[in-house]
């Protein structure tokens, strides 16, 4: 028996606009600036796991027991995305999924199976859903919705995906934009190199997307059901302003410190941006699944995101990656013409540190945990 969980469809829910208006949306279409052509980087960095994941499935997942309440094993992805990443991952997913059920059921039929896409509202699922191979043996669903909401069916799952997607902030922390707070970011567009009172605001906020993220998924996911969550994370205790991600983020504060001071921008403009971005140690997220108690750690892992990285960074190719994910934010509150402007100026900023950026790709910036509903 699941452990009990409240209903959220019975709290209010978020109106639409506050979905519309969230902090993320990446660059849709097929375009050259799309996220769709631009997120390699994130799929190497994925398929990193692959391994790993496959041997947690084979030897944790239950897949017979699935079959007995359901012909259907489903599988859906949280924060999908555009393009083919998400597809590929699923399939791949998918196909560890048969084999256990092969190994544990070798005389039975196969059941059917169902690949669910999710990610907020405004997505570009057409896009998406062009990526899908013509001939597939699997349904496919795509549900349009927040992903720390209930967007499924009660006990609905087995196993659900999010890549690269929880460090997303729902909202930014109100403390940053309060100039008589101590989390007041004056000055900066995140918490690399901020002082504590920024991390610690930052940190609230993901403790409490964490926490509604696994009541939802807890909604749906059955018992014995599995999630695998891959993302952004730290080494417990180490500044963000030392990892390449951290350069990146105070290179972009530089740059737009500098507008200011040419007059392209206000310096009230830059200190109400901030980056809804937050990299969780592992000790954090430890503490906020156990805080939570529906799941228990199968498996927690740092990891190196970049493995296949064995030379220089190509800078152009980074920064293009960077605005296919982020452009959604920052137009929102500067002119294209601004975001032009930061963007060629940080491939020229970045390639000056371009051999610092190389050192600070390490082992322990990739989370891969695997958790098991209870």
């Amino acid at each position: 028996m699941a452990t009990s969980v409240s209903n959220p469809l019975t709290k209010k829910k978020n109106s639409d606009k506050a979905q519309v208006n969230s902090p993320t949306q990446v660059i849709s279409g097929h375009g050259t600036n799309s996220y769709s052509s631009n997120s390699s980087y994130q799929r190497l960095a994925a398929t990193s796991v692959t391994k790993k994941l496959e041997d947690a499935i084979m030897t944790k997942l239950d897949v017979q027991s699935f079959c007995s309440t359901s012909n259907t094993i489903r599988l859906a992805d949280f924060g999908c995305g555009v393009g083919s990443n998400t597809i590929n991952a699923m399939q791949d997913l998918l196909q560890v999924v048969k084999n256990k059920y092969m190994s544990q059921c070798p005389t039975s039929q196969m059941p059917e199976f169902q690949l669910i896409f999710s990610d907020q509202i405004t997505n570009d699922f057409n896009t998406l859903f062009t990526s899908l191979p013509q001939e597939k043996d699997y349904f496919v669903a795509g549900v349009p919705g927040s992903f720390h909401n209930q967007v499924l069916p009660s006990s609905s799952l087995h196993l659900a995906h999010c890549s690269y997607s929880l460090h997303w902030l729902s909202k930014l922390p109100r403390e940053l934009l309060e100039e008589s707070s101590p989390a007041w970011n004056k000055g900066k567009i995140h918490y690399s190199g901020a002082p504590q009172e920024v991390l610690n605001a930052y940190a609230a906020q993901f403790a409490e997307d964490l926490d509604s993220f696994l009541n939802a998924r807890a909604q749906e996911i059955v018992s014995g059901g599995m999630m695998v969550i891959v993302g952004s994370s730290i080494p417990d205790g180490m500044p963000h302003s030392q990892i390449a991600n951290g350069l990146m983020y105070n290179s972009m504060a530089s740059i737009l410190m500098g507008m200011v001071k040419t007059g392209s921008i206000s310096e009230v403009e830059v200190d109400a941006f901030n980056l809804p971005i937050y990299a969780c140690p592992p000790g954090e997220f430890t503490e906020g699944v156990k805080r939570n108690g529906l799941f228990t750690v199968e498996v927690l892992e740092l990891m190196n995101p970049a493995p296949w990285l064995k030379g220089p960074i190509d800078i152009p190719v980074f920064v293009k990656h960077v605005r296919a994910a982020m452009e959604g934010m920052f137009i929102k509150h500067f002119s294209i013409d601004v975001i032009d402007e930061l963007f060629d100026q940080l491939v020229l900023k970045l390639s000056e540190i371009s051999q610092q950026m190389e050192s600070c790709y390490r082992d322990g910036l990739q989370l891969f945990a695997i958790l098991k509903r209870k």
